[in-house]
């Protein structure tokens, strides 16, 4: 255990990144209070980001990429956990500036973990990884601001996020409208619970509409842009819209009367800094109620050293399936 190996990523003398398989010290690790053994991990946009050494990610290098870490503790300095308790780390600043799950150990504050709830094996916990916990606590916003049924629009619908959230949908009784611009994938959206499958462009109408036929009772946006912009103008009274992605754009207008008119609420969703108390009940209905397991999710196990390949087609927009890191 006084050595182990990680991914690291390194800033050369030009300021290019590269990436490297290197033996660490343990004691190298940054402070904590939990020491624990990962078992697995995930390839996310932001570990790919921060191995090319994006700096709007990552600000000090070397650095472990690893936004999600499934494994066992080793040694706690907390009451919480004890040796062997199987262990779930996403979000805060993990493989952010702090040294992530690319590796066979990590050490971390104690309110970063949370226990692996019965339901849930570790390899399951990272196939849902960050995506799954973003769609889950945004389908927990909707019901938390009372829409319990009714017929909600996913965009970005076979991404990550937006495909979780169709199946979580479908399993607690909505009826869900996928939007994508990737119509070829409608009998696999359909088979993951979508009722209806519509193009993107017609969640993208002309700026200069203010108010759109209400059709929706709920939205939950992964794209942003112009796209979110529609959303809102097409929700029903009292209706709710989370937003949480920005591939589309990271602006959008809108005017006041969606919210005047049709008091809709417009609810942001940042899954790092989730409270802990509602991280453990999202990851609760995960293993319980909202489990929709690995049914609608292409997976391939991969391990440290197939990395540098896997990052280069994620970034070139290449990957159909989650990438799986079997430490």
């Amino acid at each position: 255990m006084d050595t182990f190996k990680a991914f690291r990523v390194f800033i050369d003398e030009n300021g290019e990144a590269y990436t490297k398989i290197v033996q660490r010290n343990v004691e190298d690790l940054p402070e904590g209070d939990v020491l624990i053994r990962v078992h697995y991990s995930s390839l996310n946009y932001k570990d790919a980001l921060s191995s090319i050494g994006n700096r709007g990610i990552t600000k000090n290098f070397p650095h472990t990429p690893g936004i999600d870490a499934a494994g066992t503790v080793v040694t706690s300095k907390s009451k919480k956990f004890t040796k062997g308790d199987a262990v779930i780390v996403t979000g805060y600043d993990l493989g952010m500036n702090t040294d992530g799950g690319f590796s066979e150990y990590i050490r971390v504050p104690s309110d970063w973990p949370v226990p692996l709830p019965d339901g849930l094996t570790l390899k399951d916990a990272m196939i849902y990884g960050t995506a799954g916990f973003t769609a889950a606590l945004s389908v927990k916003k909707v019901t938390l601001n009372g829409i319990q049924k009714g017929r909600v629009l996913v965009t970005g619908a076979t991404g990550g996020v937006g495909s979780t959230a169709i199946a979580i949908l479908n399993k607690i009784g909505f009826e869900v409208v996928a939007a994508t611009g990737k119509l070829e994938k409608e009998k696999l959206l359909k088979n993951i619970g979508a009722t209806e499958v519509i193009h993107r462009n017609k969640i993208d109408v002309p700026k200069e509409k203010l108010l759109l036929s209400s059709k929706f009772d709920a939205a939950i946006d992964t794209i942003g842009g112009n796209t979110l912009a529609t959303a809102i103008k097409m929700i029903n009274y009292d209706g709710v819209v989370t937003t949480c992605g920005n591939v589309r754009g990271d602006t959008f207008e809108s005017s006041i009367y969606p919210f005047i008119l049709r008091g809709v609420h417009l609810i942001g969703i940042y899954s790092a800094k989730c409270p802990r108390n509602l991280r453990l009940d999202i990851w609760n209905h995960l293993a319980t109620d909202w489990n929709v397991g690995v049914v609608n999710q292409k997976i391939e196990e991969i391990a440290l050293e197939d990395l540098p390949k896997k990052i280069d087609q994620m970034l070139a927009g290449e990957l159909s399936k989650r990438m799986i890191i079997k430490i």
